[in-house]
């Protein structure tokens, strides 16, 4: 009896590791292909559907969409992203810091990079399986990807409204023109409603998108002169 059990462990143990090991060079190859091919869906895109918000989205190349849609989402979601390797550390000590005095508030402090890796391959949510699968991601997709085509994914699959995902589908919906066509102001409207695109509407312009966008407007100013964040935004 004892010998059977021991021989069942081992199976198991035997299953498990092999199905870890599946799993892992599974989600690997699914990083490398999507270097070059857009995610088919996300999870967060499928629950917008089945929430009843439809699902508006048209993903499209880097030569489709503007520089100023580029720089105005890095002018307002993450300004060190052509420095940093994934990660700004200093917010995310200051996050915890702040959430730690006000635990009732939750402030974020997410890269761009980050929120691709939690758009593209994983769940909206704050548990602690969920950020060590995202600090996992993120680490893979920063070596695997590069800075350009995180910044390209992330335009096309981002939330920009209810239901509405990506700068074209975006730009269509409320300035009913293609993502190349986006003037500065435009692009800077559609960005300044990513921290919360069904709360921050851009048509109508909520208070948060009216007074934010100037601001954005005025970093673009000041990043555009950066050679990095040139680099990956034209």
């Amino acid at each position: 009896m004892k010998n059977d059990s021991t021989s069942f462990a081992a199976r198991m143990l035997r299953f498990l590791k092999r199905l870890f090991l599946f799993i892992l060079v599974s989600h690997l190859l699914y990083i490398v292909i999507l270097k070059w091919v857009n995610p088919p869906i996300t999870i967060t895109q499928l629950s917008e559907w089945f929430a009843g918000n439809g699902l508006k989205r048209d993903y499209v190349s880097h030569e489709e969409v503007s520089p100023n849609a580029r720089l105005a989402v890095v002018a307002s979601e993450d300004q060190l992203f052509a420095d940093h390797s994934g990660f700004d550390w200093k917010s995310i000590e200051k996050a915890m810091a702040y959430n730690k005095r006000k635990p009732n508030r939750v402030k974020g402090a997410s890269t761009i990079s980050q929120q691709v890796a939690k758009n593209v391959f994983l769940w909206q949510g704050r548990s602690w399986i969920r950020k060590a699968l995202e600090v996992y991601f993120t680490f893979m997709i920063e070596l695997i990807w590069g800075k350009e085509r995180i910044l390209d994914v992330y335009l096309n699959v981002a939330e920009m409204g209810k239901g509405v995902f990506g700068i074209e589908a975006a730009s269509q919906r409320y300035f009913k023109k293609a993502a190349i066509k986006l003037t500065r102001r435009e692009a800077a409207m559609i960005a300044a409603c990513l921290p919360n695109p069904k709360v921050f509407t851009v048509k109508p312009a909520s208070k948060r998108v009216s007074s934010r966008a100037p601001w954005i407007i005025s970093q673009m100013n000041h990043l555009r002169a950066d050679p990095d964040v040139r680099k990956i935004t034209d």
